[in-house]
């Protein structure tokens, strides 16, 4: 483990995706495959049950049974953050003790996601959930899903506490992106900064972001590491390069069907046709992609360079 109060966590951190059965069952084999395919491909951390991971979707039993798992099977290998967003502050804390029992290193939280909060009621949210927590926390920017969001201002006063020590943004802003930085960053230089859209991710890392929680790596971490990479060594043209890559799988895989689940849909079809997975079985109330969107993510995974399955970078 890690003490992210003391240790500050950069690269990438790839949101797992949560391999299921069944509405009520992980499969484990296709985690364990996953996993050790995350950590070949060089990346720096793993996130689980983000909003990649369906949190919301599945039950509480397999929310524990995907932290234990994953805990297990990481064995120490990597830091791991563990999301614990929840309506109910009970419900929270219950699965962040779950998650410091299985040696988990970080907590990940959203707002609460019915009621919508107030700037002043989040932040006293914040301030009563947090103490009660067994690990420092990152807060999780998630406008789309949860309709509320974490103003610069709230999140400067929330990095005042010592165990909340970073945000992780995917409001795809990049002005807010770097109001936040530079607003918690005057409370707190070393607070962490993740960027979600992978899209983005170079540019905010070569503006001082501490990196990005990128679904994409699960099918490739190489090539999301490779970006970070050069992002960090100020590669332009290196970083120019890979961009053109992730924007391809982004305008291809990223989109086909035509809802808003055709991001999960299509990284779990294609997880599944390169192998990393045996099913892309998706949580209800959503289903995976029938015949004809899954010929388009097979047509769109050849068109990319590969070989043996992997990137040529």
């Amino acid at each position: 483990m890690i003490d992210l109060m003391k240790t500050p966590l950069s690269g990438i951190v790839p949101p797992l995706v949560t391999p299921l059965v069944d509405n009520e069952t992980v499969d484990v084999p296709s985690l364990e495959r996953l996993i050790e395919h995350l950590i070949a491909g060089g990346v720096h951390g793993l996130f689980v049950l983000g909003t990649t991971g369906e949190e919301q979707s599945v039950s509480f039993s397999v929310r524990e049974q995907m932290i234990r798992e994953s805990c297990r099977i990481n064995n120490g290998r990597l830091p791991i953050l563990v999301c614990i967003t929840e309506t109910s502050i009970v419900e929270a804390v219950n699965l962040a003790n779950i998650a410091k029992e299985c040696g988990a290193d970080g907590l990940v939280s959203a707002p609460p996601y019915y009621f919508a909060t107030g700037q002043p009621e989040l932040a006293q949210f914040y301030e009563e959930l947090v103490p009660q927590l067994p690990l420092p926390v990152f807060l999780y920017n998630m406008p789309s899903h949860v309709k509320v969001n974490f103003a610069p201002e709230t999140v400067a006063r929330l990095a005042k506490m010592k165990q909340v020590v970073g945000l992780k943004d995917s409001s795809a802003n990049g002005v807010y992106f770097q109001s936040v930085m530079y607003e918690a960053r005057k409370v707190n230089p070393d607070f962490m900064m993740f960027c979600g859209p992978e899209e983005m991710t170079g540019e905010c890392v070569m503006m001082g972001a501490n990196g990005g929680v990128n679904g994409g790596a699960n099918m490739f971490p190489e090539l999301y590491v490779a970006m970070y990479n050069a992002a960090k060594e100020k590669n332009v043209e290196k970083l120019v390069e890979l961009q053109r890559i992730i924007m391809q799988i982004s305008r291809t895989i990223y989109t086909i069907g035509r809802h808003g689940s055709s991001y999960l849909k299509g990284l779990k079809c294609a997880c599944q046709q390169l192998g990393v997975i045996d099913d892309d079985f998706v949580a209800s109330p959503f289903y995976k992609f029938d015949k004809p969107e899954r010929d388009k993510v097979t047509i769109a995974l050849a068109k990319l360079n590969m070989e043996h399955g992997k990137l040529k970078l």
